[in-house]
């Protein structure tokens, strides 16, 4: 069965949890249709990779959306299915054009922002296709997402790459699969099962003796 992980030997205890001071806010999109917020301040926080913009309503209510590119404090931000094209608005997938560079995609309506969301990120819209829009992934693959959910118009294109690593490239302390001069899930095949940890046997020759009692001269 192998070892538990680092990260599952921690465990959950109190001492490991990020301080809740930490993330001054919650980046989701606000589901809200024909209304208007003003940018008052531009938050810096360390649980994210992207400043958090506070945006105010007329009604009074504040919600923290991720910053993209080209936003300032006291823009206003629309929100709605007939918005103008201007970094920070959010609208439906279905009222952007082809070859327009988005960020804080939804997912699925209403989940508040699933997709480019780190700093520096952005997905493109490919092709419309109904009640569905296929959208170009900051990976290079593409999805298909329905038309009606929520995303922040343009952003500043840059592909990123998110590698997993598997256990076997890791060290023996992070992974059961780790160590090892050979990547092999089974383990390097010069290491005894009985043999102390780190310790390679060989195919060594047995020393040869010869029978009986010697000659004597």
């Amino acid at each position: 069965m192998g070892k538990r992980t680092r990260s599952q030997r921690k465990g959950s205890s109190p001492k490991n949890r990020v301080s809740s001071h930490r993330f001054p806010a919650t980046n989701r999109l606000p589901r809200v249709n024909g209304e208007i917020a003003e940018v008052v301040d531009l938050v810096h926080s360390p649980a994210h990779t992207a400043p958090l913009a506070k945006v105010k309503f007329e009604d009074g209510q504040i919600a923290h959306l991720a910053a993209p590119e080209g936003i300032a404090i006291g823009q206003p931000v629309a929100f709605g299915d007939k918005v103008s094209l201007r970094p920070g608005n959010v609208t439906t997938l279905a009222q952007i054009p082809e070859g327009t560079q988005i960020c804080n995609v939804e997912l699925r309506p209403g989940d508040g922002g699933k997709i480019a969301r780190s700093g520096g990120n952005s997905a493109m819209i490919d092709t419309r296709m109904g009640d569905y829009v296929r959208v170009l992934l900051p990976s290079g693959r593409t999805k298909d997402l329905p038309a009606n959910g929520a995303a922040h118009h343009r952003a500043k294109a840059r592909g990123k790459l998110y590698p997993t690593v598997s256990g076997v490239a890791m060290n023996p302390v992070d992974h059961p699969h780790g160590g090892g001069n050979h990547q092999a899930v089974h383990g390097p095949n010069s290491v005894a099962r009985n043999a102390p940890p780190g310790q390679k046997v060989g195919n060594i020759a047995p020393r040869r003796t010869g029978r009986g009692r010697s000659k004597k001269e």
